[in-house]
């Protein structure tokens, strides 16, 4: 009776969530096409981005620490070959990402979010209980929310049925959410112990009808993918009536849940500078967009307190009345990560063709290309130090799709080198610039046996 009980407040906290929320947006790994993924860096960025939630993969360590990492390899995110599995958690914890972070336990995590509420996370149990009968991890993860008081900040999903039926015993009112990639996998011994399903994109588009029959089950729905910037893809998915979708673009996904909510201004509330090397005209409205008297200088640090959509554009308030493109302001950049290569050129990498955007988003693509064997100058950055954008006269382009070329000279270089790995771009056409030194004068006992040597 007790657990029926359990089941009916689950339920109705499943409903009151499904009526009182629409278009969630979550953050697969935080925001990792900017920052190095599952890093605070990368979780900042997709809250500041606009995910309401930002997913988030645990292991254990040897020793029973949890560790947010999505791979038990940490190879590829710390270049470190280490086995989750296999090392204590003091030798995981002295492992960096490319940013200089290191790797986190899910109580650091905590402890950093805690006094922010509106930061909320998704956690996935990363586990096969056919090959571990334990429920270490589970009952870690349940002790650890409770620690920190996290309960109503935290949602569960997981590939495991059996890894979510525990979490339903130990932790009665947890928001479960099963993670599917079939059909098979959605059956009667499964749903009812969970609020929600986060469903493959490619069953709905093959399953019309899973959706509608889901929420009749008062299941939310949410989808994941190997997802892109693609409008159609966007397009296609918000206009299914869908609960939720985890991206790794979570600065898109917001985009579309302001279209679909019909909502033009949001907060933003963060400083900006602007990179450029010429004035930037402001504006009074950006959906009239007529231009002021009223300049935005080169490395001028900016007061970003709302962002408007208009006319498929981003837009600032820096002001009152005052408005600008977000192509001239970086809410990420920090001078440090452009200094190496402001004074550089670039030119298209060969045997590539270079596209060519309107604005520093993936979805201001035109159908221009950079030509080839061409050089053109820097004008603006954008973007994020993982993921950095460049303002040339044809348009804005992708620092990973051309070459820098310039000379490095040693200001320029210990520059490079000071940056954090993922700042430091290595297309790089020229290397380091070295001055000519004059000869040294030679001493007397030199001189005596260089002319031994020549005779």
């Amino acid at each position: 009776m007790k657990r029926k009980s359990h089941l009916i407040t689950a339920l109705f906290f499943s409903l009151i969530f499904l009526t009182t929320t629409g278009f969630t947006v979550v953050g697969h790994r935080g925001d990792p096409t900017k920052y190095p993924e599952e890093t605070i860096q990368s979780d900042d960025s997709a809250f500041n981005s606009g995910a309401d939630y930002v997913e988030l993969d645990l292991h254990l360590s040897s020793d029973g620490e949890l560790v947010v990492s999505h791979d038990d390899d940490l190879f590829r995110v710390t270049h470190t070959h280490a086995i989750v599995s296999q090392n204590t958690w003091q030798a995981l914890s002295q492992l960096t990402y490319d940013n200089g972070e290191h790797v986190l336990s899910l109580a650091e995590l905590f402890e950093h979010y805690q006094k922010k509420p509106d930061t909320k996370f998704i956690l996935e149990t990363k586990i096969d209980h056919s090959i571990d009968s334990s429920y270490e991890l589970e009952d870690k993860i349940a002790a650890t929310i409770k620690k920190y008081h996290m309960e109503k900040r935290v949602m569960i999903h997981s590939f495991s049925a059996a890894s979510l039926f525990h979490f339903r015993e130990i932790m009665p009112d947890a928001y479960l959410i099963l993670i599917v990639g079939s059909l098979k996998r959605m059956n009667f011994s499964n749903l009812p112990q969970v609020n929600a399903v986060n469903v493959s994109s490619d069953l709905i588009l093959n399953h019309s009808w899973l959706i509608h029959w889901l929420h009749q089950l008062n299941k939310q729905v949410f989808v994941w993918t190997e997802m892109d910037e693609s409008p159609e893809l966007w397009h296609w998915l918000i206009n299914k009536n869908i609960d939720g979708v985890v991206t790794n673009f979570p600065s898109t996904g917001f985009k579309y849940k302001l279209a679909k909510e019909g909502t033009h201004k949001y907060d933003i509330h963060r400083k900006g500078l602007y990179f450029g090397n010429k004035k930037a005209a402001t504006m009074m409205n950006p959906y009239v967009r007529i231009k002021r008297k009223k300049f935005v200088y080169p490395g001028q640090k900016l007061e970003v307190s709302y962002g408007v959509r208009a006319h498929n554009q981003l837009y600032y308030q820096i002001d009152n009345q005052t408005f600008i493109s977000a192509e001239f302001v970086t809410l990420d950049l920090k001078p440090q990560d452009v200094a190496p290569y402001q004074d550089k050129q670039v030119i298209a990498r060969p045997q590539k063709e270079v596209a060519l955007y309107r604005y520093p988003e993936n979805q201001a693509k035109t159908k221009k290309k950079m030509p080839l064997n061409q050089l053109y100058r820097i004008y603006n950055f954008n973007g994020s130090p993982k993921s950095m954008w460049l303002k040339t006269s044809l348009g804005w382009v992708k620092v990973r799709d051309i070459l820098f070329y310039g000379f490095f000279d040693e200001t320029s270089w210990k520059n490079y080198h000071n940056l954090p790995r993922m700042s430091r771009y290595p297309n790089i056409a020229l290397t380091q610039y070295q001055p000519l030194q004059a000869p040294r004068e030679l001493t007397f006992t030199q001189k005596i046996k260089l002319a031994a040597q020549l005779n």
